[in-house]
């Protein structure tokens, strides 16, 4: 029950950082979500260093800086590109319309801390349950790196062409190949998070939030670019 209440010092982690939703919905899903993943990052390997999680090895501390790098570079990506890119602050302002209410914000808030908690919950478990580095973490790490490099070059690329032409979809170098190489770059970094915890999750509990949670970020991740289609 105590190793749950950790996924409670995570929450309210992941709540404090989301604050920036209640000035702008849309960070609650951008910039909060970036920076919760990085924020609980880092509290796990705190946790870890002050002898909390024992068990914690190379592997782990690997995962917690995979953690770490993947929400400042998503958050900063997105934050540099609203500051220094006035056609995409349009943009954004059109998507996202008019401000919603206070309370529908709340639901939001409280909702994205608690995917976001859900989506990091595996590398959670794997210390909650004292289990050390096995052959399926590593592998569930270099899917993670290889997720966070492909989505940091998709979203470059992406940049570059669209400071050529701003009204036009990207259609060149990854995005000739794969149409949103940066959304699955983000499936294959939650992918390799979900496999570096299958060989050592306990009980209904722990399945049923890491197995949701992936199912959650892949509809999510989906949607997103099934709009860029349309």
């Amino acid at each position: 029950m105590w190793n749950w209440c950790h996924l409670g010092i995570f929450f309210a982690l992941s709540l404090i950082v989301c604050l920036c939703g209640f000035k702008k919905y849309v960070y609650f899903m951008s910039i909060g979500y970036g920076f919760s993943v990085a924020v609980i990052g880092a509290a796990m390997a705190v946790m870890s260093l002050l002898g909390i999680y024992p068990s914690a090895g190379l592997a782990h501390y690997v995962q917690f800086a995979l953690f770490i790098i993947y929400g400042f570079r998503l958050s900063g990506f997105l934050l540099i590109r609203e500051i220094k890119n006035a056609a995409y602050r349009k943009t954004l302002a059109e998507a996202t319309g008019s401000e919603v209410p206070v309370f529908v914000k709340f639901f939001m808030w409280v909702f994205m801390g608690i995917l976001y908690v859900s989506q990091t919950s595996g590398v959670a478990f794997r210390l909650f349950n004292g289990e050390a580095a096995s052959l399926c973490q590593w592998i569930g790490i270099a899917i993670s790196a290889f997720g966070i490099g492909l989505e940091a070059v998709a979203d470059q690329q992406k940049s570059q062409q669209k400071a050529k032409r701003p009204d036009m979809v990207a259609t060149e170098q990854l995005y000739k190949i794969v149409r949103c190489p940066n959304y699955f770059g983000e499936i294959l970094f939650w992918t390799g998070v979900t496999v570096s915890a299958l060989d050592i999750l306990q009980g209904v509990g722990q399945w049923i939030t890491v197995i949701i949670a992936y199912i959650l970020i892949v509809f999510i991740m989906f949607n997103g670019a099934q709009r860029l289609e349309k």
